[in-house]
């Protein structure tokens, strides 16, 4: 929105300067010329011809130094003794587009037909005429504009590189900030999560060998340690290779309802809608909505059931999940760290996020995000 405003403002600067000079240039042959002849109406044309044209410098740099430098050369042939400030003007952004090669070829061909145009006129010997020509199109004007042109030019292109350089620089500390996130978790994290992950498979493989009923707790441990184990793997992997694909997403979401079931929570998954194509974000975003409430439910909620809904609409995605836990709106429980993670993840997506107790008991969690889709 902000571009198409600077580029409107840039249109009416460009007609204002261009209005400005086709003015300059009618009252200068205005003071100049006394007739009215059908030969003059052409020239008084002309001039404002070449002056209006600069509105389209910006679009068209070449064809308005083409039309400047014609209508400059014509109002010469009619006798109007008047600078070529238009051409001026349109070598300036020809040079400032990058067009060097055509805005010479340009110039020489103007200065060389403008002599020509003052002896055409009748009006003037040779003499005269290079006078004339050489007072309409100063050579030092003309490489003035030219460098100005230039010089600008370059200034855009070393402010573009250094634009680019500082995004580069960027990109660089952002790559190896995440390597070094990475190697702090790889050596944080998981030689203890290996270590919880083996000791768990051996007291279950233990208590199977001695004929003993495992424990649904330690069961659960176990399947802990391997998720914590993949999820790991898979956020180093992500770090490291920048890879925006999700490791977990919406297909896993059944995943973490059968892990509720297994530590003795009665949770259910129901679909609704249309199923369609959503954005990997979106479809992280669900995952850990869901796993960070069944994980509340599980160890905060002392609930006995839990319901997850998806629900696809058009626009949205939609995610419910309820309790019946010990949860009621006079004591609504302090947010943590979970729950601060999901709000600022749902907003980054544009999405809505409610999170609290229900008015017949329990805790709900209702979540709305945004999908665009392509048609």
């Amino acid at each position: 929105m902000s571009t198409g405003r600077s580029g409107v403002r840039a249109g009416v600067r460009d007609w204002a300067i261009a209005v400005c000079v086709a003015a300059t240039l009618l009252v200068t042959a205005l003071s100049e010329q006394n007739s009215a002849t059908g030969l003059d109406l052409f020239g008084y044309a002309l001039l404002a011809a070449g002056g209006l044209a600069l509105a389209a410098r910006r679009r068209a740099p070449v064809p308005v130094l083409a039309v400047t430098g014609l209508c400059a050369v014509g109002y010469q042939t009619a006798g109007f003794d008047v600078p070529a400030v238009a051409y001026l003007f349109a070598v300036y952004a020809a040079v400032r587009a990058g067009h060097r090669t055509a805005t010479v070829a340009a110039s020489v061909t103007v200065l060389a037909a403008l002599p020509l145009a003052a002896l055409a006129s009748g009006l003037h010997d040779t003499g005269e005429a290079f006078a004339q020509a050489r007072g309409a199109l100063e050579l030092a004007w003309l490489i003035a504009a030219g460098a100005a042109g230039e010089a600008l030019r370059q200034a855009e292109r070393r402010a573009e590189e250094a634009e680019r350089t500082r995004e580069e620089t960027a990109r660089r500390r952002a790559d190896e900030e995440r390597l070094h996130i990475a190697r702090e978790l790889h050596d944080s994290l998981t030689h203890q999560i290996s270590i919880i992950k083996v000791q768990a498979e051996v007291a279950v493989h233990v208590a199977r060998r001695r004929g003993e009923q495992v424990p649904e707790a330690l069961l659960a441990i176990q399947e802990a340690g391997r998720e914590a184990t993949r999820e790991l793997r898979a956020t180093l992997q992500a770090l490291r290779d920048d890879d925006m694909t999700p490791p977990r997403g919406l297909d896993h979401v059944p995943e973490l309802v059968e892990r509720a079931r297994a530590i003795g929570l009665d949770a259910t998954l129901t679909i609704e809608g249309r199923r369609h194509d959503v954005p990997a974000a979106v479809s992280r975003t669900v995952y850990r909505i869901v796993q960070e409430s069944l994980t509340n439910i599980a160890r905060h909620a002392a609930a006995a059931t839990a319901s997850v809904r998806i629900d696809y609409r058009p626009d949205a995605l939609a995610i419910h999940i309820d309790d019946d836990g010990e949860a009621t709106p006079d004591t609504a429980p302090v947010p943590g760290v979970g729950l601060l993670g999901m709000r600022e993840r749902v907003t980054a997506l544009g999405g809505r996020l409610r999170a609290e107790p229900r008015s017949g008991g329990g805790f709900t969690v209702q979540a709305e995000l945004p999908v665009e889709r392509t048609s």
